[in-house]
């Protein structure tokens, strides 16, 4: 198979993500995902009581949303779900929370929680979201929204239903050399911006060869649906979120089948072979003119072992940013000029704060009702919706065009 056409996940019929949790560190039961339900009017949390607040995942993107909670004004911690049972122990004993589980299940079903964090494997983000705001829960869910479009519309449209709040975390725009360069488009600084080259690209870094982030149906893909979801909305969000008209992409998939370039041990193996792209590029045409170039990898030959970065080009500046290896601040630079005199100006941005930023954001809406209906989870599933475009572009070997909700028009080649 040409490595341009790739597949990124397995052909035929999609599975349910709950038949699939076998092979993941938590149970699932398949009425979670089946259940429909139409709009719902639950009361808002009591005057004077905190916020009850529940995190479903004990890994390190949920641990963020423990101490994001934690740290809190009238929020209380009360319930965590995760497999581990002494992770989950030390983590009560950390946070001060009285309830945990093994099933999330059980603790959506307890019916008592104000607001969820999914922070879990992607095909459970759909089941546990819909669930959550089933039972009248505002829910913040780790990034992507969900393995497909289609699944990310069907969040949207249960976050709709009941009337809360779904939001994605998309944390990396709250870093500070993120932020250093959105005030500079925001006051006129780079002028409108036009064209940027957008990367994250890793040399060995594919998460766990044989685990769930390399097994097409549970993950949705590699690292475009991983990595690049977080380029894709830190770019759009820089740009002031034009709309992207077409896509035109390519993956390969070199190095993973060949067993290079992992990284990390495997504490739940799928069993199942390395099955989705190692590296992926992209050129994106935007409504008004501008234009996008992405790139991303999990394993590729290259000096670095772990950059991401945007160079921003203006009408009159620019910035570029390079982070290497997770530095906290990146190496940035704002450029700007009249033609005759060029200004180099390099930034030193503060670290920002990331997940804790993003949860005290979403807990700001929470505490606004007037806002709810604008926070419905519409931003991820735009990004889905275009990685989804990416994936049919690659398969097709041509460009596709999209239409004005992102919908590939004409259909998926």
């Amino acid at each position: 198979m040409p490595p341009s056409h790739h597949p990124r996940r397995a052909t035929g019929s999609r599975k349910s993500p709950l038949d699939l949790a076998g092979c993941t560190w938590l149970t699932a039961r398949e009425s979670a995902a089946s259940d429909e339900r139409g709009t719902v009017t639950l009361p808002s949390p009591s005057p004077g009581r905190p916020l009850r607040a529940g995190v479903v995942g004990i890994g390190w993107a949920g641990q963020q949303h423990m101490a994001a909670y934690a740290a809190a004004a009238d929020v209380e911690l009360v319930a965590i779900a995760g497999k581990e049972e002494a992770i989950r122990a030390e983590l009560a004993a950390t946070y001060g929370v009285s309830r945990t589980y093994a099933d999330w299940e059980e603790m959506i079903a307890h019916g008592d929680l104000d607001v969820v964090s999914v922070a879990v494997p992607t095909f459970l983000h759909a089941p546990i979201t819909i669930a959550a705001l089933g039972t009248g829960a505002h829910v913040l869910c780790e990034k992507p929204i969900a393995r497909t479009g289609a699944e990310g519309q069907a969040m949207v449209d249960a976050a709709r239903a009941a009337g809360r709040i779904l939001e994605i975390t998309f944390n990396h725009r709250r870093r500070g050399d993120i932020e250093a360069i959105r005030a500079a488009v925001e006051d006129g600084t780079i002028g409108r911006p036009y064209h940027a080259r957008a990367i994250w690209l890793r040399r060995a870094g594919i998460p766990a060869l044989g685990s769930w982030f390399t097994n097409a149906e549970m993950s949705g893909g590699g690292p475009l649906v991983d990595l690049g979801v977080h380029v894709l909305d830190w770019t759009l969000h820089l740009m002031g979120e034009p709309r992207v008209t077409a896509v035109s992409a390519v993956t390969h998939s070199e190095l993973g089948p060949r067993g290079l370039g992992g990284s990390g041990a495997v504490k739940h193996g799928t069993g199942s072979a390395y099955e989705v792209e190692d590296l992926a590029t992209a050129l994106l045409r935007l409504e008004g003119g501008g234009s996008i170039v992405l790139e991303t990898s999990w394993a590729s030959h290259r000096s670095t072992p772990d950059q991401f970065g945007i160079t921003l080009y203006g009408t009159d500046g620019g910035a570029d940013l390079s982070v290497v290896d997770y530095a906290p601040s990146g190496e940035l630079t704002i450029y700007t000029g009249d033609g005759e005199m060029s200004l180099d100006t390099p930034v030193v941005a503060p670290p920002g704060r990331g997940h804790a930023a993003v949860v005290e954001t979403f807990l700001s809406h929470v505490a606004d009702p007037s806002s709810w209906p604008t926070h419905d989870g519409s931003i991820g599933l735009s990004r889905a919706r275009i990685v989804d475009a990416c994936y049919a572009s690659a398969a097709a070997g041509r460009e596709v065009a999209l239409g004005p909700e992102l919908e590939i028009i004409g259909g998926r080649p």
